[in-house]
């Protein structure tokens, strides 16, 4: 049994500051982070070792990572990302696949389901509509860590067809879960945070309009600030179409939710240039 108030806690400020037992119980998969600063602690190393010392794992006759040098100077994603490569590597048969991204969301660590994220991403027999409909539990994860590596993830899958993504991510922009809303914003924002930039976004952002007009007065905050973050990215190389569609949204849509999001998508901008109240 582990304790409530480990269970209940808010996280250390620093990452120096988690203490040991926390650190012990999230490097043995027996509880999920709560901040970033757990998140970046955690020994994916020994995670996958605990891990494949489980008898189901051991079933599914998945090699153990060798060499755990492979980990060595990589940031917290990456080392998600070379773990779930040598997952999926390892899996030819799309049913086993399946069973295998099924027990990864399963898993008490947010960091192990991180590993699902990813080897969704990575694996070269799914289709792009696939990858799309496995993501979607992980997308709406309780922990915002699973959320963020789930766009994460199949960032490189929109880069590769982005007009089949913008397809399909537009039919995500008026689902019912905002959490899934969101997910079609963040994953095509043109400077993604801990991502590649999208070249064809900077210089076209209008190519996004099918998924960003539906979500211009969503009444989600956690949607409206991506969204917001999306054009300030797009505010970078194109000013004055960020202006242009702020000011459409404002005239269209003159609601609270529109104006924070307004607001918000024009910070980086000359103040004596923005669109008044």
């Amino acid at each position: 049994m582990i304790d409530s108030q480990i269970l209940n806690r808010k996280g250390a400020r620093t990452t120096a500051g988690v203490p040991t037992e926390v650190l012990i119980l999230l490097n043995q998969g027996k509880i999920e982070t709560v901040n970033l600063c757990e998140w970046l602690v955690v020994d994916q190393g020994q995670l996958v070792q605990v891990l494949w010392s489980e008898k189901k794992w051991k079933a599914l006759g998945l090699r153990l990572l060798g060499d755990k040098s492979v980990l060595e100077g990589k940031t917290a994603p990456k080392k998600i990302e070379a773990i779930a490569r040598m997952i999926s590597e390892q899996i030819s048969d799309l049913k086993k696949l399946k069973e295998i991204v099924g027990l990864l969301l399963l898993h008490p660590s947010d960091l192990v389901r991180g590993w699902g994220c990813y080897v969704i991403g990575a694996h070269s027999a799914l289709k792009l509509k696939e990858r799309f409909e496995w993501i979607h539990p992980f997308a709406t994860d309780r922990n915002m860590s699973v959320r963020e590596v789930a766009w994460m993830a199949l960032r490189e899958s929109v880069t590769h067809d982005l007009d089949g993504a913008i397809k399909i991510l537009s039919r995500f922009s008026t689902h019912a879960d905002p959490n899934i809303r969101r997910f079609a914003s963040e994953i095509t924002r043109p400077r993604g945070v801990w991502a590649r930039h999208i070249p064809e976004l900077k210089e076209q952002p209008e190519r996004a309009l099918k998924i960003l007009s539906p979500l211009k007065s969503d009444p989600s905050r956690y949607v409206q600030n991506s969204v917001a973050n999306w054009l300030n990215d797009a505010s970078k190389s194109k000013p004055q179409w960020v202006r242009q569609i702020c000011q459409q949204w404002r005239r269209e849509s003159p609601t609270p939710e529109t104006a924070y999001l307004v607001k918000r998508a024009l910070r980086s901008l000359d103040p004596t240039d923005q669109i008044g109240g």
